[in-house]
């Protein structure tokens, strides 16, 4: 049985108003069409709705059974149509972002957490994942969007530079160079590096080979396939060194020092990068991009 909604506003109307003619003019209908209407719907249940007297109409209980379940689902109608067109408007819906560990305590907490004061009906996800994992979530259609250290040379679709941190080196508690208060690359020549492979990437290796590399001579880098947090866990043993974003200079372990590293210039920087699908239409990521943007005043780079 198919019951169209028209026939369900006349009833709800004549069931308020008490009366079919009062109900016709809150509707702006001819009161033989909604009488007509309301007939045809007491036909269609096999019940009557109204009792009919020369005063109005008085709801019958299967009547006000009737405009209680029809109540309900204009109620359901409504926030379905508001739904959407939130979800339309990138108001409503759901995001899933995806980071490397290290940017765990980085700026993307006061992004998300404003993201999530702006869009209140957004269900944002959060997955924390490889560098080489979160590439693979993209292109899977598992992720919405991904932060990432350094430049996303390895993303072929579209991407922002965000913010940019400084780099600082870790060091155990007994290293000769924890009396400095500020490190210059030249004195890490010769030092032994533990890097994760994971976390954040590629990037931080080619900066410590391009500051410290020299004919003939290349600076000794282990990288192990576990997350930053371990990397910097295990530098208190006192056999490495490594060098990580400042963010991570929140993390603290036990027997680990942090210092600033520099050059001629002054402090070295890496950046953080945004990437994202082209092809992804979802409005809440539209939207996360234009809190990115208003927050950070980024450079589009494909």
């Amino acid at each position: 049985m198919t019951i169209e909604p028209g026939p369900l506003r006349t009833v709800i109307a004549a069931a308020e108003h008490g009366s079919f003619r009062r109900a016709a003019a809150a509707l702006n209908l001819r009161q033989s069409t909604l009488s007509r209407r309301i007939r045809q719907l007491e036909e269609q249940l096999g019940v009557e709705l109204f009792e009919r007297f020369s005063g109005g109409v008085r709801v019958t209980p299967a009547g006000v059974d009737v405009v209680r379940a029809a109540r309900r689902l204009f109620e359901q109608m409504d926030r379905m149509v508001s739904t959407a067109r939130s979800a339309g408007r990138g108001e409503s819906g759901d995001i899933t972002v995806g980071f490397c560990t290290s940017l765990s305590a980085s700026k993307l907490r006061a992004v998300l957490a404003g993201y999530i004061e702006a869009f209140r009906h957004i269900e944002i996800n959060v997955v924390e994942r490889s560098r080489a994992g979160l590439f693979d979530g993209l292109r899977m259609g598992d992720l919405d969007i991904v932060i990432v250290v350094g430049e996303a040379r390895d993303h072929g679709g579209p991407s922002m530079l965000l913010w940019s941190e400084r780099i600082i080196v870790a060091l155990p508690a007994g290293h000769r160079l924890t009396s400095n208060d500020m490190i210059y690359w030249t004195d890490l020549k010769g030092e032994f590096f533990l890097l994760s492979r994971r976390d954040p990437g590629p990037d931080m290796r080619n900066i410590i080979v391009q500051k410290l590399s020299a004919p003939g001579e290349a600076p000794d880098i282990a990288s192990w396939d576990v997350s930053s947090e371990s990397i910097l866990a295990m530098l208190k043993t006192g056999h490495r060194i490594s060098v990580h974003c400042e963010s991570c200079a929140g993390l603290a372990y036990s027997g680990v020092v942090y210092r600033e590293v520099r050059d001629a210039s002054g402090p070295s920087y890496v950046s953080f990068t945004a990437c994202w699908d082209d092809a992804n239409k979802n409005p809440a990521l539209a939207r996360f991009l234009d809190l990115l943007r208003e927050h950070h005043n980024p450079t589009l780079i494909t």
